[in-house]
């Protein structure tokens, strides 16, 4: 049987962001097909483009190892955010955009300068980062059940739906960005906790990671971009009227509320 093409697979997803999950895309994917995969993420990168959507920066994911054990992964990936996936800190987020949304605390970064460089290092990232900011992503997939492989997320934009940014920032030095403790709760009960070690160490390392990853793909991250370092730890299931707040100590807190306005 002839493999579906990149361009079919990435049709296939856009229609599913419609309101019907799609069995994953073992007909055009292997599991581990990693450039096939960002191919597909690419050809709806450059179609939502093309419809008036703009980039405001880049997600790692699959940074935590709980996240890794949950999806049954053992690397990072990224997908991209656009303007219109922000939610306002403290806003809503109609139940009727979303398919089998789940929630993760993360910490995120605005960047100062560009970043270049195949080469960049923690250093080097921080060097540059702005601000610091408490954050939640709320992932979606559109493959139905969560039924996912590497290569299925991928192609999917990382499994990514929108993100709340918390207003207030904070400059990087003097924080502790490895020992910052997380609480994620669903109206005032902790349902995840985290330490921002769980992304890849320390999230400048995995900040790094995505710089050095998109420099080589010809993408570098530029001044103004928002970064997203990875979950800090379990992501969990929305419900309907669900009230989300994450906490990151030393950082700040950010919340959202899971409902129609």
């Amino acid at each position: 049987m002839t493999a579906v093409s990149q361009d079919a697979l990435a049709l296939r997803l856009r229609d599913a962001y419609r309101g019907q999950a799609v069995a994953p895309l073992r007909d055009g994917l292997e599991p581990a097909d990693a450039a096939g995969a960002y191919a597909v993420q690419e050809i709806n990168t450059r179609y939502w483009e093309s419809q008036g959507r703009r980039i405001v920066g880049r997600k790692a994911g699959l940074t935590a190892e709980a996240v890794q054990r949950q999806l049954g992964v053992d690397q990072p990936d990224f997908g991209v955010l656009f303007d219109d996936m922000r939610v306002a800190d403290g806003g809503t987020l109609s139940p009727g955009l979303c398919l089998q949304p789940k929630a993760e605390a993360e910490i995120a970064f605005v960047l100062a300068a560009d970043l270049p460089s195949p080469a960049t290092t923690p250093a080097e990232v921080a060097a540059v980062v702005a601000t610091v900011h408490a954050a939640i992503e709320i992932v979606d997939s559109r493959i139905a059940d969560w039924k996912i492989t590497f290569a299925d997320t991928v192609a999917d934009n990382g499994s990514s739906a929108f993100f709340v940014l918390a207003d207030e920032g904070l400059p990087l030095a003097g924080l502790d960005l490895e020992d910052a403790a997380m609480e994620m709760t669903f109206d005032g009960k902790v349902v995840s906790t985290g330490v921002g070690r769980a992304a890849l160490g320390n999230p400048l390392n995995a900040a790094a990671w995505l710089a050095r990853t998109l420099a080589s793909r010809g993408e570098p991250l530029k001044a103004g971009d928002l970064l997203l370092a990875g979950a800090l730890g379990p992501m969990v299931a929305l419900t309907p009227g669900v009230t989300v707040e994450a906490r990151v100590a030393g950082i700040g807190a950010c919340s959202f509320t899971y409902g129609d306005a």
